[in-house]
């Protein structure tokens, strides 16, 4: 009969740490996902600025645009006037943006 040799603590941890990636640590940890550059699309940007003008004051104004978000809509403030916009986002199936559009936030 052979003797089975347990794992040692050590020898357990190891085999921990080596399955361990960067999504079952994002997961551990409740991160959400980091855009890699090199890793989405060709072509594919993970942001983009575009020019709209302020549903309230008629201000032209530049938001960014964050393509990694899951969220399809955002609220930002507007630069002159300082009242609410909500912008949302259209994008395609490669996640590249379609149009944005904007609305007062009343």
């Amino acid at each position: 009969m052979v003797k089975r040799r347990t794992p040692s603590e050590l020898e357990r941890l190891r085999r921990r740490i080596s399955r361990v990636d960067g999504q079952s640590i994002d997961e551990l940890y409740g991160l959400e996902p980091v855009w890699e550059p090199g890793t989405g699309p060709l072509g594919a940007a993970p942001e983009e600025f575009v020019a709209v003008r302020c549903p309230w004051c008629g201000e032209r104004l530049e938001t960014r645009v964050d393509l990694t978000a899951d969220e399809p809509a955002y609220v930002e403030d507007c630069e002159v006037c300082c009242r609410p916009i909500e912008f949302q986002i259209e994008r395609d199936a490669a996640g590249a943006l379609v149009a944005l559009q904007v609305r007062r936030l009343d």
